[in-house]
Protein backbone atom coordinates (compact mmCIF):
# COMPACT_ATOMS: atom_id res chain seq x y z
CA UNK A 1 0.00 0.00 0.00
CA UNK A 2 0.97 3.33 -1.26
CA UNK A 3 2.66 5.43 2.13
CA UNK A 4 0.67 8.26 1.58
CA UNK A 5 -3.07 6.33 1.98
CA UNK A 6 -5.19 8.49 3.50
CA UNK A 7 -8.66 7.02 4.07
CA UNK A 8 -11.69 9.01 4.67
CA UNK A 9 -12.57 7.79 7.95
CA UNK A 10 -11.02 6.05 11.16
CA UNK A 11 -13.20 4.13 13.96
CA UNK A 12 -11.62 5.18 17.16
CA UNK A 13 -12.14 3.11 20.13
CA UNK A 14 -11.60 4.63 23.26
CA UNK A 15 -9.97 2.52 26.26
CA UNK A 16 -9.92 4.78 28.75
CA UNK A 17 -12.21 2.84 31.12
CA UNK A 18 -9.95 -0.45 30.29
CA UNK A 19 -6.31 0.53 29.77
CA UNK A 20 -6.41 3.35 32.18
CA UNK A 21 -7.56 0.71 35.15
CA UNK A 22 -4.14 0.06 35.07
CA UNK A 23 -3.05 3.19 35.98
CA UNK A 24 -5.78 3.08 38.47
CA UNK A 25 -4.34 0.25 39.90
CA UNK A 26 -8.49 -1.27 38.79
CA UNK A 27 -9.89 1.44 41.65
CA UNK A 28 -12.72 3.10 39.15
CA UNK A 29 -15.71 3.44 41.22
CA UNK A 30 -19.23 2.74 39.55
CA UNK A 31 -20.26 6.69 38.85
CA UNK A 32 -16.64 7.14 37.47
CA UNK A 33 -17.48 4.79 34.96
CA UNK A 34 -21.20 6.38 34.40
CA UNK A 35 -19.36 9.75 34.35
CA UNK A 36 -16.82 9.02 31.82
CA UNK A 37 -19.03 6.86 29.18
CA UNK A 38 -21.55 9.64 29.09
CA UNK A 39 -18.92 12.29 28.22
CA UNK A 40 -17.60 9.99 26.08
CA UNK A 41 -20.49 9.43 24.46
CA UNK A 42 -21.59 12.70 24.05
CA UNK A 43 -18.21 13.38 22.51
CA UNK A 44 -19.37 11.21 19.68
CA UNK A 45 -16.66 8.15 20.58
CA UNK A 46 -18.24 4.92 18.59
CA UNK A 47 -16.60 2.37 20.78
CA UNK A 48 -16.19 2.59 24.47
CA UNK A 49 -14.67 -0.17 26.65
CA UNK A 50 -14.94 -0.92 30.16
CA UNK A 51 -13.32 -3.44 31.80
CA UNK A 52 -10.52 -4.51 34.47
CA UNK A 53 -7.36 -3.63 33.16
CA UNK A 54 -6.93 -7.35 32.36
CA UNK A 55 -10.38 -7.59 30.84
CA UNK A 56 -13.37 -9.84 32.45
CA UNK A 57 -12.21 -11.82 35.29
CA UNK A 58 -9.19 -10.10 35.83
CA UNK A 59 -9.50 -8.61 39.30
CA UNK A 60 -7.32 -11.29 41.72
CA UNK A 61 -4.12 -11.62 43.31
CA UNK A 62 -2.44 -11.95 40.64
CA UNK A 63 -3.53 -8.66 38.50
CA UNK A 64 -4.96 -6.52 41.28
CA UNK A 65 -8.31 -6.13 42.99
CA UNK A 66 -11.03 -4.30 41.57
CA UNK A 67 -12.65 -1.93 43.65
CA UNK A 68 -16.23 -2.50 42.58
CA UNK A 69 -17.68 -5.98 40.89
CA UNK A 70 -17.47 -6.09 37.16
CA UNK A 71 -21.20 -6.22 36.80
CA UNK A 72 -21.55 -2.85 38.73
CA UNK A 73 -19.31 -1.01 36.51
CA UNK A 74 -20.95 -2.68 33.44
CA UNK A 75 -24.12 -1.39 34.64
CA UNK A 76 -23.01 1.86 34.67
CA UNK A 77 -21.78 1.72 31.73
CA UNK A 78 -25.29 0.46 30.23
CA UNK A 79 -27.21 2.98 32.33
CA UNK A 80 -25.22 6.12 30.65
CA UNK A 81 -24.34 5.30 27.26
CA UNK A 82 -26.99 6.42 24.35
CA UNK A 83 -25.18 6.02 21.27
CA UNK A 84 -21.69 4.48 21.15
CA UNK A 85 -21.12 0.62 21.60
CA UNK A 86 -19.91 -0.75 24.47
CA UNK A 87 -17.03 -3.28 24.42
CA UNK A 88 -15.33 -5.19 26.92
CA UNK A 89 -11.60 -7.00 26.90
CA UNK A 90 -11.14 -11.02 27.68
CA UNK A 91 -7.99 -12.93 27.83
CA UNK A 92 -8.82 -16.45 27.54
CA UNK A 93 -7.68 -17.93 31.22
CA UNK A 94 -8.79 -14.97 32.66
CA UNK A 95 -12.08 -14.40 31.70
CA UNK A 96 -14.63 -17.75 30.91
CA UNK A 97 -17.48 -18.05 28.88
CA UNK A 98 -20.05 -17.30 31.79
CA UNK A 99 -18.05 -13.65 31.45
CA UNK A 100 -18.81 -13.29 28.10
CA UNK A 101 -22.41 -14.50 28.65
CA UNK A 102 -22.66 -11.91 31.51
CA UNK A 103 -21.07 -8.61 29.76
CA UNK A 104 -23.76 -9.45 26.44
CA UNK A 105 -26.26 -9.28 29.37
CA UNK A 106 -25.43 -5.93 30.18
CA UNK A 107 -25.50 -4.74 26.70
CA UNK A 108 -21.99 -5.34 25.41
CA UNK A 109 -21.59 -5.09 21.51
CA UNK A 110 -18.04 -5.36 20.40
CA UNK A 111 -15.97 -8.63 22.60
CA UNK A 112 -12.18 -7.70 21.77
CA UNK A 113 -10.28 -11.18 22.67
CA UNK A 114 -7.62 -11.09 23.66
CA UNK A 115 -3.95 -13.23 23.73
CA UNK A 116 0.02 -13.30 23.54
CA UNK A 117 0.99 -12.66 20.07
CA UNK A 118 2.17 -16.52 19.55
CA UNK A 119 -0.84 -17.75 20.96
CA UNK A 120 -4.26 -16.96 18.82
CA UNK A 121 -4.82 -20.52 18.83
CA UNK A 122 -6.60 -20.61 22.44
CA UNK A 123 -8.91 -17.86 21.59
CA UNK A 124 -11.05 -19.84 18.92
CA UNK A 125 -14.26 -21.05 21.44
CA UNK A 126 -14.03 -17.52 22.23
CA UNK A 127 -14.36 -15.39 19.44
CA UNK A 128 -17.08 -18.04 17.55
CA UNK A 129 -19.18 -17.05 21.28
CA UNK A 130 -19.04 -13.61 21.20
CA UNK A 131 -20.50 -14.08 17.39
CA UNK A 132 -22.97 -16.38 18.42
CA UNK A 133 -23.85 -14.30 20.92
CA UNK A 134 -24.37 -11.18 18.11
CA UNK A 135 -21.31 -9.39 19.19
CA UNK A 136 -18.63 -8.12 17.30
CA UNK A 137 -15.38 -10.13 17.77
CA UNK A 138 -11.59 -8.51 17.55
CA UNK A 139 -8.91 -10.40 17.70
CA UNK A 140 -5.83 -8.80 19.87
CA UNK A 141 -2.66 -9.80 19.27
CA UNK A 142 -0.48 -8.50 22.64
CA UNK A 143 2.96 -7.90 22.76
CA UNK A 144 3.04 -7.78 18.74
CA UNK A 145 6.58 -6.68 18.99
CA UNK A 146 7.75 -10.34 19.86
CA UNK A 147 7.76 -11.89 16.55
CA UNK A 148 8.33 -11.05 12.92
CA UNK A 149 5.76 -9.78 10.49
CA UNK A 150 5.46 -13.00 9.20
CA UNK A 151 5.03 -15.03 12.61
CA UNK A 152 2.12 -11.77 13.26
CA UNK A 153 0.01 -12.91 9.94
CA UNK A 154 0.05 -16.63 10.45
CA UNK A 155 -1.42 -15.74 14.10
CA UNK A 156 -3.99 -12.74 12.67
CA UNK A 157 -5.17 -15.49 9.40
CA UNK A 158 -6.05 -17.94 12.01
CA UNK A 159 -8.05 -14.87 14.25
CA UNK A 160 -10.02 -14.25 10.80
CA UNK A 161 -10.36 -17.87 10.13
CA UNK A 162 -12.36 -18.41 13.97
CA UNK A 163 -14.23 -15.76 12.93
CA UNK A 164 -12.83 -11.92 13.98
CA UNK A 165 -14.03 -9.19 12.13
CA UNK A 166 -10.88 -7.59 12.93
CA UNK A 167 -7.50 -8.20 14.46
CA UNK A 168 -5.27 -5.48 16.04
CA UNK A 169 -1.82 -4.82 16.24
CA UNK A 170 -0.64 -4.38 19.97
CA UNK A 171 2.05 -2.64 21.21
CA UNK A 172 1.75 -3.60 24.93
CA UNK A 173 5.07 -2.63 25.64
CA UNK A 174 5.58 0.79 23.48
CA UNK A 175 8.46 -0.80 22.11
CA UNK A 176 7.98 -0.43 18.41
CA UNK A 177 9.13 2.44 15.94
CA UNK A 178 7.36 3.66 13.29
CA UNK A 179 9.84 1.36 11.01
CA UNK A 180 8.21 -1.73 13.27
CA UNK A 181 4.90 -0.62 12.90
CA UNK A 182 4.49 0.05 9.30
CA UNK A 183 6.56 -3.73 8.24
CA UNK A 184 3.88 -5.41 10.75
CA UNK A 185 0.72 -3.58 9.13
CA UNK A 186 1.62 -3.40 5.73
CA UNK A 187 2.04 -7.57 6.02
CA UNK A 188 -0.63 -8.43 7.92
CA UNK A 189 -3.31 -5.97 5.06
CA UNK A 190 -1.47 -8.72 2.44
CA UNK A 191 -2.45 -11.68 4.38
CA UNK A 192 -5.96 -10.76 6.32
CA UNK A 193 -9.35 -9.51 4.31
CA UNK A 194 -10.86 -8.47 7.30
CA UNK A 195 -10.30 -4.92 9.12
CA UNK A 196 -7.03 -4.62 11.31
CA UNK A 197 -6.67 -2.10 14.13
CA UNK A 198 -4.07 -0.84 16.47
CA UNK A 199 -3.03 -0.48 19.77
CA UNK A 200 -0.44 1.48 20.63
CA UNK A 201 1.46 2.59 24.25
CA UNK A 202 3.31 5.83 24.61
CA UNK A 203 6.47 4.40 26.45
CA UNK A 204 9.05 5.95 23.27
CA UNK A 205 6.89 8.78 22.43
CA UNK A 206 5.67 7.13 19.44
CA UNK A 207 2.02 6.31 20.00
CA UNK A 208 0.31 8.83 17.49
CA UNK A 209 2.91 8.59 15.27
CA UNK A 210 2.39 4.89 15.15
CA UNK A 211 -0.97 4.96 14.62
CA UNK A 212 -0.61 7.34 11.92
CA UNK A 213 1.83 4.88 9.88
CA UNK A 214 -0.60 2.32 10.73
CA UNK A 215 -3.26 4.00 9.37
CA UNK A 216 -1.47 4.41 6.05
CA UNK A 217 -0.88 1.27 5.64
CA UNK A 218 -4.92 0.28 5.67
CA UNK A 219 -5.43 0.33 9.67
CA UNK A 220 -8.78 1.26 9.96
CA UNK A 221 -9.78 1.36 13.97
CA UNK A 222 -7.33 2.76 16.44
CA UNK A 223 -7.11 3.30 20.08
CA UNK A 224 -7.25 5.84 22.45
CA UNK A 225 -7.15 6.68 26.04
CA UNK A 226 -8.26 10.28 27.18
CA UNK A 227 -5.45 11.98 28.67
CA UNK A 228 -3.61 8.99 27.59
CA UNK A 229 -4.79 7.24 30.60
CA UNK A 230 -3.44 3.88 29.91
CA UNK A 231 -0.19 1.18 31.53
CA UNK A 232 3.36 2.10 31.35
CA UNK A 233 3.42 5.68 30.03
CA UNK A 234 -0.40 5.66 28.73
CA UNK A 235 -1.61 5.24 25.31
CA UNK A 236 -2.14 6.72 22.55
CA UNK A 237 -4.23 10.25 23.85
CA UNK A 238 -7.70 10.02 21.92
CA UNK A 239 -7.88 13.76 22.04
CA UNK A 240 -4.53 14.32 20.51
CA UNK A 241 -5.59 11.71 17.91
CA UNK A 242 -8.75 13.00 17.10
CA UNK A 243 -7.50 16.39 16.54
CA UNK A 244 -4.21 15.11 14.13
CA UNK A 245 -6.59 13.07 11.94
CA UNK A 246 -9.25 16.56 12.02
CA UNK A 247 -6.16 18.26 10.67
CA UNK A 248 -5.36 16.06 7.98
CA UNK A 249 -9.33 15.54 6.97
CA UNK A 250 -9.75 11.70 8.45
CA UNK A 251 -13.68 11.70 9.89
CA UNK A 252 -13.75 9.72 13.35
CA UNK A 253 -17.28 11.22 14.19
CA UNK A 254 -15.97 12.68 17.42
CA UNK A 255 -16.00 16.19 18.30
CA UNK A 256 -12.60 17.64 18.94
CA UNK A 257 -13.14 19.90 21.59
CA UNK A 258 -15.82 17.79 23.38
CA UNK A 259 -13.57 14.99 23.24
CA UNK A 260 -10.75 17.66 24.82
CA UNK A 261 -13.71 18.84 27.20
CA UNK A 262 -13.83 14.90 28.67
CA UNK A 263 -9.84 14.61 28.91
CA UNK A 264 -9.65 17.30 30.95
CA UNK A 265 -12.79 18.25 32.98
CA UNK A 266 -13.73 14.58 33.71
CA UNK A 267 -11.13 12.43 33.16
CA UNK A 268 -7.60 14.60 34.38
CA UNK A 269 -9.25 15.16 37.82
CA UNK A 270 -9.95 11.45 38.04
CA UNK A 271 -6.18 10.29 37.47
CA UNK A 272 -3.94 8.94 40.32
CA UNK A 273 -0.93 10.82 38.67
CA UNK A 274 0.24 12.27 35.81
CA UNK A 275 0.51 10.30 32.35
CA UNK A 276 4.67 11.01 31.56
CA UNK A 277 7.81 9.46 29.95
CA UNK A 278 9.62 8.98 33.15
CA UNK A 279 12.11 6.78 33.31
CA UNK A 280 10.45 3.49 34.25
CA UNK A 281 8.21 4.39 31.49
CA UNK A 282 10.88 4.99 29.63
CA UNK A 283 12.82 1.93 30.32
CA UNK A 284 9.43 -0.33 29.54
CA UNK A 285 9.30 0.65 25.89
CA UNK A 286 13.59 0.43 25.49
CA UNK A 287 13.48 -2.87 26.92
CA UNK A 288 10.46 -4.35 25.51
CA UNK A 289 8.25 -5.07 29.07
CA UNK A 290 4.59 -5.17 29.39
CA UNK A 291 3.41 -1.82 29.88
CA UNK A 292 0.97 -2.64 32.90
CA UNK A 293 3.74 -4.05 34.91
CA UNK A 294 4.80 -0.68 35.84
CA UNK A 295 3.46 -0.23 39.00
CA UNK A 296 4.20 -3.47 39.96
CA UNK A 297 7.46 -2.95 39.25
CA UNK A 298 7.49 0.08 40.93
CA UNK A 299 6.41 -1.69 44.37
CA UNK A 300 8.79 -4.27 43.94
CA UNK A 301 11.60 -2.07 43.53
CA UNK A 302 10.54 -0.23 46.96
CA UNK A 303 10.18 -3.25 48.90
CA UNK A 304 13.51 -4.71 47.82
CA UNK A 305 15.22 -1.42 48.03
CA UNK A 306 16.48 -1.94 44.41
CA UNK A 307 15.99 0.31 40.85
CA UNK A 308 12.77 -0.33 38.97
CA UNK A 309 14.87 -0.12 36.07
CA UNK A 310 16.82 -2.81 36.63
CA UNK A 311 13.62 -5.34 36.90
CA UNK A 312 12.17 -3.66 33.80
CA UNK A 313 15.71 -4.75 32.37
CA UNK A 314 16.41 -8.20 33.51
CA UNK A 315 11.73 -8.26 32.57
CA UNK A 316 13.23 -7.73 29.18
CA UNK A 317 15.99 -10.37 29.07
CA UNK A 318 13.62 -12.98 30.18
CA UNK A 319 11.18 -12.27 27.56
CA UNK A 320 8.26 -12.34 29.82
CA UNK A 321 4.45 -11.37 28.90
CA UNK A 322 1.40 -10.30 29.97
CA UNK A 323 0.52 -12.83 33.25
CA UNK A 324 3.66 -13.10 34.89
CA UNK A 325 3.41 -10.09 37.29
CA UNK A 326 4.61 -12.52 40.13
CA UNK A 327 7.82 -12.44 38.20
CA UNK A 328 8.84 -9.02 39.29
CA UNK A 329 8.68 -10.11 43.15
CA UNK A 330 11.63 -12.54 42.30
CA UNK A 331 13.75 -10.65 40.14
CA UNK A 332 13.71 -7.69 42.65
CA UNK A 333 14.51 -10.37 45.24
CA UNK A 334 17.08 -11.60 43.55
CA UNK A 335 18.52 -8.11 42.42
CA UNK A 336 18.66 -7.78 46.26
CA UNK A 337 20.60 -10.55 46.94
CA UNK A 338 23.28 -9.83 44.26
CA UNK A 339 23.49 -5.92 46.00
CA UNK A 340 23.98 -7.18 49.36
CA UNK A 341 26.62 -9.91 48.15
CA UNK A 342 28.39 -7.28 45.96
CA UNK A 343 32.17 -6.19 47.58
CA UNK A 344 31.59 -2.66 49.31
Amino acid sequence: MHAMYRPKSIRVMDSTLRDGSHAKAHQFTADQVASVVAALDEAGAPVIEVSHGDGLGGSSFQYGFSLEPQEHLLAAAQGAIKHAKLAILLIPGIGTAEDLEMAHHYGVGVARICTHVTEADICEQHIQMAKRLGMEAIGFLMMAHMVSPEELCEQGRKMESYGADCVYVVDSAGAMTPYDMRARISALREAIGIEIGVHAHNNLSFSVANSLVAMEEGATCIDGCTCGLGGGAGNTQTEVLVAVLDKLGVDTGIDTFKIMDVGEEIVRPIMDRPQIIDRAGLTLGYAGVYSSFLLHAYRAAEKFDVDVREILLECGRRKTVGGQEDMLIDIAWELNQKKLAAPR
